[in-house]
């Protein structure tokens, strides 16, 4: 098939610092616009198949805004038991998830979608890592809770901040557990014709 070039500037549907920080290292000319989707599961819905539809509709809600555009959308979530953990409520919330979290070994996937100028799929695609947490003991997650890291992290941590003392280990990609798994996003943005080979540093 022959590849699609792209005219108009790629467009990040997400507010996120670390996805912002992860694409500005390839090379990649964006602009930031957040979408507001709400980031609710449905009732019975699985976990890659939220993440999935999150990023999917975040990717919608900006291409319908901005037609003629490429729009990339994500969206980042924390499994453990089949139970998604998003972003704490409140403090109760963040110190529930630790304690969940801790000594144990948990799921994090990143969905991404990248929309076309006219808003046809080009990529659609889910990238899973495995996270083993070190066992916590309260006064870590106490003094982990204070430092406000945790309270806009899915799962309630940051792997490549504070809470990287909190990890054990990372199997599969790390950019993945941060915000976007590079490698497959870089794939699908040299497909497009967005990233040029010589402007990907891996």
């Amino acid at each position: 098939m022959e590849q699609q070039h792209a005219t108009h500037p790629l467009i990040l549907a997400s507010a996120s610092p670390r996805r912002r920080e992860l694409l500005q290292r390839i090379g990649v000319a964006f602009v930031v616009i957040p979408s507001d989707t709400p980031e609710t599961p449905r009732p019975g819905e699985l976990p890659q198949a939220y993440a999935l539809r999150v990023a999917d509709e975040k990717a919608r809600d900006v291409t319908q805004k901005h037609p003629g555009a490429w729009v990339l959308g994500a969206d980042t979530i924390v499994e453990i038991d089949g139970e998604v953990l998003g972003k704490p409520r409140d403090e109760a919330d963040g110190r529930r998830m630790l304690r969940r979290l801790s000594g144990r070994t948990h799921q994090v996937m990143t969905a991404f979608v990248l929309l076309d100028g006219v808003g046809r799929v080009h990529t659609r695609q889910i990238v899973t890592s495995r996270v083993t947490f070190n066992p916590l003991t309260e006064a870590q997650i106490r003094a982990y809770l204070a430092t406000g890291e945790p309270f806009d992290k899915a799962g309630a941590y940051a792997v490549q901040g504070l809470g990287a003392s909190l990890v054990a280990c990372v199997e599969g990609s790390y950019t993945n557990v941060v915000g976007l798994p590079m490698d497959e996003v870089q794939d699908a943005l040299r497909a497009a014709g967005l990233l040029n080979p010589q402007e990907a540093r891996k």
